[in-house]
This record gives C-alpha cells, sequence and structure tokens, in this order.
C-alpha cells in the first residue's frame, strides 16, 4: 500500500527486454538504503517487487501484463519515474490510499500555466469515468492528486499542480501526448461493489 506522497524521482539506467517481460533497472536516493529484496515500491504508480539491489539502483522483474497495461512499457535509459517505497504502519498518511494497481493509461490533452500552479488536462478514459468526480482522489504515475475538474461527457478530466510537485515528481515536465498511469479512487470501486450486491 502506498499514499501516493512521491518521495524521489529516479532515472531508468537499464531496460532489459526478455520474451515476454522486462527488467527494469533504476536509480534510488540513499533514503531508499533501507529497501530489501522483496520490498514493493512504486514505480510511476506501479507496485513492482525489488529483486536485485545495490547502493545506488534497484532491479525490478516486469512481467507482459504490467508491460501491456502501464507505461512503464515505454520507458527507455534516461526517463525520468517517480518513486515512493511502502508505507509504514505508523507513518503519516499524507495521499489517500493508492495500491500500485493501476486502472488504466491516459494521455496529455494540455496543460494552462499560471504564475505559481499549473492545470494538466488528461484524457478520461472511459473505463474508470464513473469512478473520477470533482474534488475526489486520483493516482497520476503515481502521485496522489485532487480532481480540480471533470468534463460534463467524462471526455477529460484536470488536475491543479503545485510548484512542489511540479519540481518533485515528473508531472512537472510532461509533454502534451505523453502517457501516464492512472489509479482510480479504490475507494469508489468497493463502494460502487457493495451497492451493487446490495441491488441483487
Amino acid at each position: 500500500m502506498f499514499t501516493g506522497i512521491v518521495e524521489a524521482q529516479g532515472r531508468i539506467v537499464a531496460v532489459k527486454s526478455l520474451d515476454d517481460s522486462s527488467h527494469l533497472t533504476f536509480e534510488v536516493p540513499s533514503t531508499f538504503e533501507d529497501v530489501s529484496r522483496g520490498d514493493s515500491i512504486s514505480v510511476n504508480g506501479v507496485c513492482l517487487t525489488a529483486v536485485d539491489i545495490d547502493r545506488q539502483t534497484v532491479t525490478a522483474d516486469v512481467m507482459g501484463q504490467t508491460l501491456k497495461f502501464t507505461n512503464l512499457g515505454s520507458l527507455a535509459v534516461g526517463d525520468s519515474v517517480n518513486l515512493e517505497r511502502a508505507m509504514q504502519p505508523a507513518s503519516r498518511f499524507g495521499g489517500h490510499m493508492v495500491q500500485g494497481h493501476v486502472d488504466a493509461v491516459s494521455h496529455l490533452i494540455s496543460h494552462t500555466e499560471y504564475p505559481q500552479w499549473r492545470t494538466l488536462r488528461f484524457e478520461l478514459p472511459a473505463s474508470i469515468a464513473k469512478y473520477v468526480v470533482e474534488r475526489g482522489s486520483i493516482t497520476v504515475n503515481g502521485v496522489s492528486l485532487t480532481v480540480s475538474a471533470v468534463d460534463n461527457e467524462d471526455v477529460w478530466f484536470e488536475v491543479s499542480l503545485i510548484p512542489t510537485t511540479l519540481s518533485d515528481t515528473n508531472l512537472g515536465v510532461l509533454k502534451t501526448g505523453e502517457s501516464v498511469n492512472l489509479e482510480s479512487d479504490v475507494v469508489a470501486r468497493h463502494v460502487e461493489k457493495l451497492i451493487r450486491a446490495k441491488n441483487v
């Protein structure tokens, strides 16, 4: 489980493609020195298992299913990724409940600059549109964000980013057309299932 509060940005240092999977190696900061083999790390919002660790890098196995349904398959050496270690029971809960299970891939449609902040507009995939509401939570590339606007026909949604988010995550350098991983609010999905079960 994660909170969507990105701890660091890392760079992809190696991508080894296999028949139906890949090995992804990325830089980690010194604050990640407590990461052990088998630990979970959120990489652009995708929960991966650390399988090989040295002082500056972590390598994770990425299976075909993950490559198909996230933007990890398009990563290349030098690309920036958002990193977060799994939350601890006693840690502050700064974002919202994030599982690291990506629901859909979206693309940046446009951005609007303001003196101290920036609004990003993304495509809203039909598969998760019903879970995305104004002032609700959404995870974009592993970043816990508040939805600031939703199109009346559920074609797009917007998030507004403060300077800290722009500088401390890879959303600050995102270009129009680039892909991002989306995870909808797990609470909304559970509520929907409970209501559906009650009405059966």
